[in-house]
């Protein structure tokens, strides 16, 4: 046992050695405090290919396995899960009662395990706090989306079924306590199965998983993967059955947008750990917990299970936590819960991470019309709106709204500069591009009219327009302008003043307004990106001072300081080109000299 155990990991451990639950003795469940969570660590050096947990799916807390199915059959009714209580709704509900029976639940030491994580997701933030917190972050209107949703699903489908139970017609009705069903639980089950659930079979549906769900997320370093067992067989099987026909189904963590995750089959070549490996001796749940006795279950084992009779096949087969890379003595085991931006790790996770590559900013349609209203009539912007929906192109959609992306690097969608190019154009050229799709019909042939004197037209890779085409010097500018008007939206603090309060901030006492400011500061350095990219077709000298601006705070490794010296060397090459002049060419020198000598920028 590692020296990270405490009461509560102790608990579990027997907990699972009772459910049948095997987990390796080489994975150390570290208790981190409830501020912190559960971790899990090698103990030994673990190998690719490596099984080191199993776990029978009737262990897994679903709406087949709960105590409270029946509540939750009645009010989904005969094959109308997707229905009133099915799917999210109804774990939730199964979440709901079994933390309402305490130490009788059957999953009483799983869920202690639990408790109090769920306050670190804004879906439970109270409504000042997302208004203060998530101000102009892609996550502000989602959480208040969210809770709207949350509260009309709660009322039309959570509320009546609680109304029946507190007024039962049978008398043998399940016992409930309403105080666990208001409208904060039902919340904080939501979060818990947000950051936690998985898509099992298509008859357990969405279901808690114990152990499988204990491994932290890392963005691009999977080194756990949960899928079914291609057997039924003990660690130790031998390698005549490994040898025979069997399958390996990939098990998809689940997102409360996205009930049907992905669900992938590996066929044909079995299972190849089959406790040969160097993990063969240590794959033995029995031997990792001798210091604690096995004390008596919490609750009546009679009155879990399927319940229902209804032979379900799929009832016998485990699940699986298998290696899919080797992970040394000491390190942390991940899983990873796809390829998120801190957006969604925060919406889903309650947390964030540094330099996330998978970091995106939305620019709605509805700023671009705004920005556009103040340098074109309505009629202008309505007819050019109009024609570059004609011309097939549209933006990201979601809840009646239209936006675009900026990816991680600053550049934004092609769609977007498409819309802008045509929102700038002159008269003439519009009304050439409009009579040309109007009589050929064709979204191609105009922009080829438009484009006619360009030797480039299309990129020969994706066969999209090419950037180069677009990015002139005015619309370049309007770029500029709408990252300073996405910018606005995080209020009247800077981004200095939010990297400076987040040096202040802890990440552990404080971590509601860590994980926020991590968020704002990443995405409103993609905003300073997408300045560089505008300013690549404007000024050399505007580019170089954005650059002095991010170096202060950019540089957080040797690589991003060598890449923005190298820029800064050409830029300032540039620049001395077109000044020209001895005088000004020194200045200009001077001012790249300046931005060497920003705090920090050199030492990284």
């Amino acid at each position: 046992m590692g020296k990270g155990s405490s009461r509560r990991v102790r608990a579990f451990k027997r907990w699972m050695k009772r459910e049948g639950i095997e987990c390796s003795d080489a994975l150390d469940l570290r208790d981190e405090g409830v501020e912190i969570g559960i971790s899990v660590s090698a103990l030994a050096h673990l190998k690719e290919g490596d099984v080191v947990a199993r776990i029978p799916k009737l262990t897994c807390l679903t709406t087949r396995t709960t105590a409270a199915r029946d509540i939750i059959s009645a009010a989904a009714g005969e094959g109308e899960e997707e229905s009133c209580l099915g799917g999210l709704a109804g774990l939730a509900v199964a979440l709901m009662y079994e933390r309402s029976l305490g130490e009788r639940s059957r999953w009483a030491a799983y869920l202690e395990l639990l408790s109090k994580e769920e306050e670190s997701l804004p879906l439970v933030w109270r409504a000042d706090e997302v208004e203060q917190l998530l101000a102009g972050t892609e996550l502000e209107g989602t959480v208040k989306e969210d809770k709207g949703v949350m509260w009309k699903e709660w009322k039309e489908s959570i509320e009546p079924t609680l109304l029946l139970q507190m007024h039962p017609l049978d008398a043998a009705a399940v016992e409930f306590d309403p105080s666990f069903f208001g409208f904060g639980d039902y919340l904080a089950a939501r979060t818990l199965i947000s950051s936690r659930s998985f898509q099992i079979d298509e008859y357990h549906g969405v279901g808690m998983v114990p152990l499988a769900d204990l491994f932290n997320h890392k963005t691009g370093a999977e080194d756990v993967h949960l899928m079914t067992s291609p057997h039924k067989s003990e660690y130790n099987t031998t390698q005549e059955n490994n040898e025979s026909d069997t399958t390996s189904t990939s098990i998809s963590a689940i997102h409360d947008d996205d009930m049907s995750a992905s669900i992938t089959v590996d066929e044909g070549e079995g299972d190849d750990s089959g406790g040969e490996g160097d993990n063969g001796d240590r794959d033995n749940s029995e031997g990792g917990d001798d210091d604690d006795s096995d004390d008596s279950g919490d609750g009546d084992s009679d009155d879990y299970g399927d319940g229902d009779g209804d032979g379900d096949d799929s009832d016998g087969d485990d699940l699986e936590m298998t290696m899919v890379k080797d992970v040394k003595l000491g390190a942390e085991v991940f899983n990873t819960y796809g390829s998120l931006g801190n957006a969604a790790l925060l919406h889903r996770y309650g947390f964030t991470e540094p330099d996330n590559p998978y970091d995106i900013v939305n620019i709605d349609l509805e700023l671009i019309l705004q920005w556009s209203s103040s340098l074109f009539s309505g009629q202008h912007r309505r007819a050019r709106l109009s024609l570059w929906k004609r011309l097939d192109y549209s933006g990201c959609v979601t809840h009646n709204s239209e936006y675009f992306e900026v990816s991680f690097n600053g550049e934004p969608e092609i769609e977007m500069l498409v819309l802008l190019y045509i929102m700038l154009l002159p008269h003439d050229a519009y009304y050439k591009m409009d009579l040309a799709l109007a009589t050929a019909g064709s979204s191609s042939k105009p922009m080829d009219i438009i484009f006619s004197n360009k030797s480039k037209k299309l990129c020969h890779k994706t066969g999209l327009l090419s950037e180069d085409l677009l990015l002139r010097k005015s619309l370049c500018n309007a770029l500029l302008s709408l990252a300073d008007m996405r910018d606005s939206l995080y209020g009247t603090n800077s981004i200095e003043d939010d990297i400076e309060a987040l040096g202040r901030c802890c990440c552990l006492s404080d971590k509601k307004l860590y994980h926020s400011l991590m968020l704002r500061i990443s995405e409103r350095r993609i905003l300073q990106k997408l300045k560089m990219y505008a300013a690549k077709e404007t000024s050399p000298l505007l580019r170089m001072e954005l650059m002095g601006r991010n170096i202060n705070y950019d540089c957080s490794t040797a690589y991003w300081h060598r890449l923005y010296i190298f820029e800064l060397v050409v830029l300032y090459q540039q620049c001395h080109r077109q000044i020209g002049s001895v005088t000004s060419g020194k200045l200009c020198q001077a001012g790249f000299l300046s931005l060497l000598e920003y705090p920090n920028s050199v030492i990284c």
